[in-house]
């Protein structure tokens, strides 16, 4: 095959505080980035895009909360799927507590920053600032083309920018909206400080600015992902984003194309090739 036309598909089954599950895939290859869901549910959301769960080569793991891993070790176990983590998020008492115990042969470990391959699949770990132990976004490439999964970060520090330049698709975090958060009156003082903090979420705001930055370097297409369900509304993320971008002098739709993803639906299936 020549590798310039090798095509990448991507969708996100699931994206929010509740869970996060995408999926990606070459022609011959098939991931998931995170499965935060239970594992009956992650099978019936494959099943809408005609994939059966047992044809999924790997699972990747970017945290270990709860609503990135909840269906992991249930996938695994049942359909035989390697799950890859780094070293410290396997050591951790929530992956033992949540995932469970994996086969040996299904427990690959990864070194983040350092690329590796899942068939024809290259994937960079990215580190990235969360509260967990090592967090990380992934890029996946094949071919010429790249698609990358960012979510769950306090900040975008430049080497989270170079390292997702120029993507094809980016799903990005558009967390929540800080004056929702600020006034939300079940929300105690120290989990806003925790969200607002470096080490918490992207503001649909910062969340803009990001996106301002990669277009430079070639992004034209991104989706906005793990919304808050207390402190954003897909309406107001996609507006917020839009109306920055544009005092920013780009043209939502024209220069950068966005689109959501869904905490109770699969989103777009999108095909590069």
């Amino acid at each position: 095959m020549n590798g310039n036309t090798m095509n990448m598909t991507f969708c996100s089954l699931t994206s929010g505080s509740s869970g996060n599950a995408t999926y990606i895939a070459t022609n011959t290859t098939r991931v998931l980035v995170d499965a935060g869901v239970p594992g009956r549910t992650l099978s019936n959301k494959l099943a809408q895009i005609d994939i059966l769960p047992e044809t999924i080569d790997a699972i990747l793991i970017t945290h270990e909360h709860a609503d990135h891993i909840t269906g992991a070790g249930v996938l695994s176990r049942k359909h035989h799927i390697p799950i890859y983590a780094n070293e410290a998020t396997w050591q951790t008492p929530a992956m033992r507590r949540l995932v469970g115990e994996v086969p040996v042969g299904l427990r690959r470990i990864f070194e983040s920053g350092a690329e590796f391959y899942i068939g024809d699949l290259g994937v960079l770990p990215i580190i990235i600032p969360h509260d967990t132990v090592e967090p990380v976004a992934f890029r996946l490439y094949a071919g010429n083309r790249s698609v990358a999964v960012a979510t769950d970060m306090g900040r975008v520090p430049k080497k989270v920018l170079k390292a997702l330049a120029s993507t094809d698709l980016v799903l990005l975090e558009s967390n929540h909206d800080p004056d929702m958060l600020l006034h939300n009156t079940r929300y105690p003082d120290y989990l806003k400080k925790r969200i607002l903090g470096a080490h918490g979420h992207l503001s649909n705001l910062t969340c803009a600015q990001t996106l301002a930055a990669l277009f430079e370097t070639g992004v034209n297409r991104a989706l906005l992902g793990h919304l808050s369900a207390d402190n954003n509304t897909p309406e107001l993320a996609l507006q917020t984003v839009s109306q920055e971008l544009r005092q920013k002098g780009l043209k939502p739709g024209v220069d950068i194309h966005l689109d959501m993803t869904w905490r109770d639906r699969i989103g777009g299936l999108y095909t590069l090739d």
